[in-house]
């Protein structure tokens, strides 16, 4: 196979697989009545200044289903972060006794839901123009090597693999944002 194009399937292949993982941890951050560290891991937080992630400056974790516990290494940052949950309007109240903060998460009415598993759907059709962008890319780099002297059949080979490809990438999003929309509407 020609250099060139096989790493234009390469990378094809690559920007698929980074729209699946961009999926997973955009799904993770929807809320769904129950409480996960993965809503607020990414938080930036401001750190003396700096932007920094809120799981480099204090440990998260999860009291019971629908508690979260954010433990700051330092006091000082108890106000940044309260401030950084606020910011980040993730529809819940930060509270603050002056040694950890609690967040407890809210039961969704029937209307939430519904808005969350609309905003999964949406994350999802996100990812499938990712994937349908490097399936046209990885069509025209086939197309660019036939016009340069790779075999038409071999090229037409490659267009059904790249299809294939394509193909069980959206089936993988498509079960991963049923999947979400299936625990979010979980009472």
């Amino acid at each position: 196979m020609d250099e060139e194009l096989e790493m234009s399937l390469e990378i094809a292949q690559e920007n698929m697989s980074e729209a699946i993982e961009r999926l997973k941890r955009e799904l993770l951050r929807i809320n769904t009545g129950k409480a996960s560290p993965a809503m607020v891991s990414d938080l930036m937080v401001d750190y003396y200044g700096s932007p920094t992630p809120l799981k480099q400056v204090a440990n998260v974790g999860k009291s019971d289903a629908r508690t979260l516990t954010i433990q700051p290494w330092e006091k000082a940052m108890l106000a940044p972060i309260e401030r950084s949950i606020f910011e980040a309007n993730l529809g819940v109240t930060p509270m603050n006794d002056g040694e950890l903060i609690r967040i407890i998460i809210p039961p969704l009415t029937e209307e939430r839901r519904k808005m969350l598993g609309k905003r999964a759907k949406g994350v999802g059709e996100e990812a499938k123009v990712s994937v349908r962008n490097a399936r046209r890319d990885g069509m025209e780099a086939i197309k660019k090597a036939v016009k340069n002297g790779y075999p038409e059949d071999s090229g037409k080979k490659e267009e059904e693999n790249v299809q294939e490809m394509t193909n069980k990438f959206s089936k993988n999003i498509d079960a991963l944002v049923a999947a979400k929309d299936k625990d979010i509407m979980t009472v």
